[in-house]
């Protein structure tokens, strides 16, 4: 019997510039719901860009960057994570998704009852995993871990662009 640490225990795989960034500084390493904790680790960001009113296409183009540059830096930390398809403790995906969902709303918009249903939403598209999402999860590597998340966020963008829309049509201003 081999009494060699398995490779999810050495430092070293913990400490590697991609399982580092794939796990959003190892807050991948929380329990429960790796994800939720992922997803929720963007809300400052978003709020932080959301307060700067940066122009859209601005902020459209830095998430645009996270999402490509995590491309890669998921391949890599999952090969390092043992070559799971994807490894619970990977949040990156749901770090660079979870902002895409608010962005068809306006930063000035973005209340925190906004954000709260964004991040439901999100949440619960992600979690049920509705065509299209399961079937993105089966592309390669790091796209695939990647992908269906991006497909999650637009199905929550989209719930949210409709529950908004009505709200605003009503009256009523979250």
């Amino acid at each position: 019997m081999n009494n060699e640490p398995s490779d999810l225990t050495k430092p070293a795989v913990w400490g590697h510039p991609a399982v580092l960034l794939a796990t959003v500084f190892w807050i991948g390493r929380a329990r429960p719901a790796p994800g939720t904790w992922g997803s929720a680790a963007a809300l400052p960001i978003i709020t932080a860009l959301s307060f700067a009113q940066f122009p859209l296409f601005i902020e459209c183009a830095f998430w645009l960057a996270v999402c490509c540059i995590g491309i890669p830096i998921c391949t890599i930390a999952s090969r390092q994570l043992g070559g799971q398809k994807d490894p619970s403790s990977i949040i990156l995906d749901e770090f660079a998704a979870m902002p895409l969902v608010l962005l068809v709303v306006p930063s000035q918009q973005r209340t925190w009852l906004v954000m709260l249903l964004a991040f439901l939403l999100f949440r619960l598209f992600d979690i049920t995993k509705p065509p299209p999402c399961r079937q993105l999860e089966n592309l390669p590597d790091g796209l695939g871990i990647m992908a269906d998340d991006w497909a999650a966020a637009g199905l929550a963008a989209c719930t949210l662009f409709a529950i908004t829309t009505l709200m605003h049509s009503y009256g009523w201003t979250p």
